[in-house]
């Protein structure tokens, strides 16, 4: 409970000893810092208490006051406070270590603490920090920890908005070459429909002109040949024979037809006009069967824009997120397979060491990497097979614990492409030498879960090979036709 000398001292605002006080004119003082925050949300100067306007915005300091205060605030912090026993009311010397509370010596003589172990306040205090520092140890940790994660997840959110603009980019980009695309082509058959027009308004116009001058040529005839037949008769018969003449030597024009093919060919301009767009588009678009997960590259790797190609590369600065490899040169597929069968061409050209496996979705991609993996490696000029259940010492060296692949009859064999074909289903992973169709080797394995394609490299760039796109139109037994694009 505070003294009465206390609760003089105390501000009546913010109720704590006075903070550099100020003495309004009305002789109530009041903290400096609480008078202008009451302030701040009165549209007067007033006094907190007795509501009296203040006739300075700048209150001056109560001096003596503020010594007065200060003075007993050193004075209270300089006296240390005596626990007492709140039912004695005698100095606690002792703690019970069965009720795990302070007591006096007369708490200790009493019943309710008869046959208790007592220790003297200094050994149980020492004790029981030892005990809460020990409970304090992994807190201590998990508190790194979420710091740790915490700075990540920072990171993570910033690298999240740097993604999404660069991904923005390059789909605006990818469109913008549609768009121009489409828009080239709608000039080239909009420019095709006017050359029709202007061809055949032309032939329009001269067969009118020519229709016009026989027009003119018949009613010259036939105004004449009237005029004689309105004649008199001496008259008529007088010029009878030079008229009938002149009638019969003017030739008579076949008779007219109105011109075949003069209509625009609406259907050579609108017919399939989206299918034959689309049809010709495929020159300009590619389809690769696997896409690279750059969240997974190792920092040693650049990907290409779109997704397609791997290469080394000075060391970047990446988020070390769960996904990604803690190897430098290891990156994977966006989409693992889980069923079915799948293939796909790896480009390898002149790289001295590179793998190409299938990666288990369970296994871990900061360590011993190999022990969740099946497939094949380039390296130190020797072709390696890499399997969990098949580790065999690699042909003249005891160095890797992998089998060496059967080219005992073509060693010198240096492989520019790889097919890997992956039969999920039958347990299979089968690679070839796909410029020749030659089999490497085959992995037998009752897969479990989700794999992967995986990829490694040192030198120089991979790339997956894109199929081939191709639209085909085929007819059906009941003669409707149907679309389909192949790859």
């Amino acid at each position: 409970m505070a003294s009465r000398l206390e609760e003089d001292l105390c501000c009546p605002v913010c109720h704590g000893v006075f903070r550099y006080p100020v003495l309004l004119s009305c002789s109530h003082s009041f903290c400096k810092e609480c008078l202008k925050n009451w302030w701040r949300e009165k549209p007067t100067h007033e006094c907190p208490l007795c509501k009296r306007r203040s006739s300075s915005a700048e209150p001056p300091c109560n001096l003596v006051l503020k010594n007065l205060c200060e003075a007993f605030v050193l004075e209270r912090d300089q006296t240390p406070s005596e626990a007492l026993c709140s039912l004695h009311s005698e100095k606690l010397k002792l703690f019970c270590l069965d009720h795990q509370q302070l007591v006096c010596l007369v708490c200790r003589d009493s019943e309710i603490h008869s046959d208790h172990r007592f220790r003297p306040i200094e050994e149980a205090a020492q004790q029981h920090k030892k005990e809460l520092e020990e409970t304090l140890e992994p807190l201590k940790r998990n508190f790194r920890l979420f710091k740790q994660v915490k700075v990540s997840s920072d990171q993570t959110a910033e690298h999240m908005k740097v993604q999404a603009r660069r991904t923005e980019t390059q789909i605006k980009e990818q469109f913008k070459r549609l768009h121009q695309f489409l828009e080239e082509e709608e000039e080239a058959r909009v420019a095709a429909l006017r050359e029709e027009e202007e061809q055949k308004s032309q032939m329009m116009k001269e067969k009118i002109e020519a229709l016009s001058r026989e027009i003119a040529a018949l009613s010259d005839t036939g105004r004449a040949t009237e005029e004689q037949l309105r004649a008199e008769d001496i008259p008529f018969l007088q010029n009878y024979k030079a008229a009938a003449e002149g009638a019969r030597q003017q030739p008579l024009p076949a008779d007219p037809e109105l011109l075949s093919g003069a209509l625009i060919d609406e259907a050579k301009h609108l017919g399939n006009l989206t299918f034959n767009i689309w049809n010709k588009m495929k020159d300009m678009v590619s389809y690769t069967p696997l896409i690279l997960d750059p969240n997974s590259a190792g920092i040693r790797l650049i990907l290409s824009e779109d997704l397609t190609s791997v290469r080394p590369g000075e060391q970047q600065p990446l988020l070390d997120n769960p996904e990604r490899f803690g190897y430098y040169f290891y990156v994977l597929s966006s989409e693992g397979f889980d069923s079915g069968t799948h293939s796909w061409d790896v480009q390898v050209g002149d790289n001295t060491g590179w793998e190409l496996v299938v990666f288990q979705d369970s296994a871990s991609r900061k360590r011993d990497i190999q022990s969740g993996s099946w497939g094949i490696e380039l390296s130190v000029g020797s072709y390696y097979a890499q399997s969990p259940s098949e580790p065999v010492t690699v042909m003249g060296c005891n160095a890797y614990a992998c089998s060496p692949l059967d080219l005992n009859t073509y060693p010198q064999k240096k492989f520019q492409r790889i097919r890997v074909t992956l039969d999920w289903n039958r347990g299979k992973l089968s690679l070839f030498d796909a410029d020749t169709n030659a089999h490497i080797h085959t992995f037998t394995h009752t897969f479990n879960e989700r794999v992967f394609p995986y990829f490694s490299l040192k030198e120089e760039p991979l790339k997956i090979s894109p199929l081939k796109v191709c639209v085909t139109v085929e007819k059906w037994s009941n003669k409707v036709a149907t679309k389909r694009l192949k790859f």
